[in-house]
């Protein structure tokens, strides 16, 4: 079978295959005849709601949740809601079990406490999120903005530059060949797409490269555009702690490094060093390119200087140019940015009346962790850490988000204009609490023992819940694959891959046999997963189809927090490459939770 529609020639005439409905699975007419009247003649009302409450964990299911739903199946396949006696027959039953809105594997709506700190969430973060492309030579746009926060991003990346006559602020990636657009376009399309998806605050992070005039024109804008919304913190020489989602509902929240900030250079010309290597940007810097694969090969020494490669706040080649800058400027920080100087584990130094925003490439943060993993948990327990692709991502790739997350980064930012394993890892991270961008941390990462001792990600930890998956059936492909990437010609063989990603001790995948025959495929296969961190694991699914000459098809995948399944039978949407959701494909599911005694 040919991929993409290039089908393979054959000497004969084949007939082509057809699409017939599959019975339910075993477990489910099991399930059914045992809550149904008379032996399985149709399940009522009250049946059904003591089945929501029994198999599928929803305690707190009530007479109207189950009416509702029976309705609902009704009114879909029967265009009938008005029936004397409402029962579901065991069609009935199965076509809801499959409803991914009647019966979705996770909640729909924010069930988390949102009134702690910022510093308490990981939070949906991108990067140079005005990119169509690669990071070299693609075009800067508001679409790719819009699109992200319409999925849910809430901490969206501007590179701010001024434009050839120095009178005016352009957004792009600097030292490339990318097109720049005008920032005033990306605020105002930021300010009317903010909150399609959540009301939870948008973070925006300048890295500014302009003089204090341009800065005090970017106050302007920013005042001018969001008005209300923006959000300006009591006037203060520092953030002694960071506000709450729940607080800043609605509005815009700026973060960059303050203006002051730049004063700390002032004297660096008369020291006798102009060499644009030993400053520090919030990117990594393409003219730099060759220091930084130098830097990211020297594994020596963890505490040496890191002046070499660009990982900083802010600090770019431009900043000699820049005093004081414009007070509105600084007055519009309220997540301010900036590393103390020295090794690393001083940028890491938490004070103790003071927050603040640090940003790490990923070999950065890959080495802090090595070498200070303990010290990187402590700092994310008050300060904001963000970290960000390595600048030789040319194509705009993505690093695994989970390294971030495991050690309490907030701000684990990633291309979202790419796609593969890593964003789906992070659709799957964010498609908790309701999608709504804010994911508050696991309790772990934010306790401290005696002798001020925090969680260690290296340290050997026993399984602490068992989950079971088992694969039932899955539907849709011939709606959603039709004519464009599987061979209606020849019998299908669906197979799914079922794997946990999480930390190292948790990370496995295994498969379903491969079945041959309908459209419709029924597996009916459980696998058990023995857990460590559940609180951060990610239940990653595939299907795909054989293919005998060539690699195997891809057929949808899906990601999912273990720590938010829905127990009992689930329908689980399946989504494309891109993290588009099909219209018809999903898979039927059921998980079960084992708790084990520490």
């Amino acid at each position: 079978m040919g991929y993409m529609g290039d089908y393979s020639m054959c000497i004969c005439f084949p007939k082509k295959f057809g699409v017939t409905e599959a019975g339910p699975p075993v477990d489910v007419k099991e399930v059914f005849m045992k809550y149904a009247t008379g032996g399985g003649s149709g399940m009522t009302v009250e049946q059904l709601r003591r089945f929501l409450v029994e198999v599928q964990g929803d305690v707190e299911a009530s007479m109207e949740d189950a009416e509702r739903i029976v309705e609902e199946v009704f009114k879909r396949r029967h265009n009938n809601v008005k029936l004397p006696e409402l029962a579901l027959s065991l069609e009935d039953f199965q076509f809801y079990l499959f409803c991914v809105d009647l019966n979705p594997p996770l909640l729909n709506k924010v069930h988390q406490d949102m009134t702690a700190p910022l510093s308490h969430y990981f939070i949906y973060t991108g990067h140079n999120s005005y990119l169509t492309g690669n990071q070299i030579s693609s075009d800067c746009s508001d679409v790719p903005i819009i699109k992200a926060l319409k999925r849910g991003l809430r901490v969206v990346e501007l590179d701010l530059w001024p434009n050839s006559s120095k009178d005016d602020v352009l957004v792009l990636h600097g030292w490339t060949l990318t097109t720049p657009v005008e920032l005033i376009k990306c605020l105002r399309s930021i300010k009317e797409h903010a909150f399609s998806a959540s009301p939870y605050p948008v973070i925006i992070t300048f890295e500014d490269h302009l003089t204090p005039d341009l800065q005090a024109k970017v106050a302007q804008m920013v005042i001018q555009t969001f008005g209300n919304m923006l959000f300006c913190p009591p006037e203060s020489d520092c953030v002694k702690e960071f506000p709450s989602p729940e607080e800043l509902k609605y509005r815009i929240v700026i973060s960059t490094k303050p203006p002051k900030e730049y004063l700390e250079d002032k004297n660096l010309s008369s020291r006798g060093s102009n060499s644009l290597k030993d400053k520090d940007s919030d990117e990594d810097t393409w003219g730099r390119m060759s220091a930084d694969l130098t830097n990211d090969d020297d594994k020596s020494d963890c505490d040496a200087s890191e002046h070499s490669q660009c990982d900083g706040d802010n600090e770019a080649c431009d900043q000699l140019l820049r005093p004081l800058g414009a007070p509105a400027y600084k007055n519009l920080i309220s997540i301010p940015a900036g590393k103390p100087k020295g090794k690393l584990r001083e940028k890491l130094k938490v004070e103790k009346d003071k927050v603040r925003r640090l940003s790490l490439s990923e070999q950065k943060f890959e080495k802090a962790t090595v070498c200070h993993g303990t010290d990187v948990v402590r700092f994310t327990q008050r300060n904001i850490l963000r970290i960000y692709p390595k600048g030789t991502r040319v194509n705009s790739s993505n690093y695994n988000p989970l390294i971030g997350w495991m050690h309490g980064a907030q701000m684990v930012a990633l291309n979202m204009q790419g796609y593969g394993k890593p964003l789906w890892l992070m659709h799957g991270m964010f498609g908790s609490n309701g999608g709504c961008g804010y994911v508050k941390k696991p309790d772990f990462l934010m306790n401290v023992g005696p002798n001020d001792q925090v969680f260690d990600a290296k340290a050997k930890l026993p399984v602490k819940k068992i989950l079971k998956v088992k694969v039932h059936m899955g539907d849709g492909w011939h709606l959603d694959f039709k004519q464009r990437y599987l061979n209606l010609w020849s019998s299908p063989e669906f197979y799914t891959r079922v794997g946990i990603a999480g930390v190292p001790a948790d990370k496995t995948m295994k498969k379903t046999k491969k079945r041959k025959g309908n459209w419709t495929r029924v597996w009916d296969e459980e696998f058990t997963f023995q857990l460590t961190v559940p609180e951060i694991a990610l239940l990653r699914i595939e299907v795909h189809e054989y293919n005998m000459s060539e690699k195997d098809d891809f057929a949808g995948q899906t990601c999912l927090p273990v720590s938010e399944l829905r127990p009992g039978f689930r329908a689980v949407p399946l989504f494309n490459r891109k993290g588009e959701e099909y219209t018809s494909l999903r898979l039927l599911l059921r998980f079960e939770f084992v708790q084990v005694d520490i």
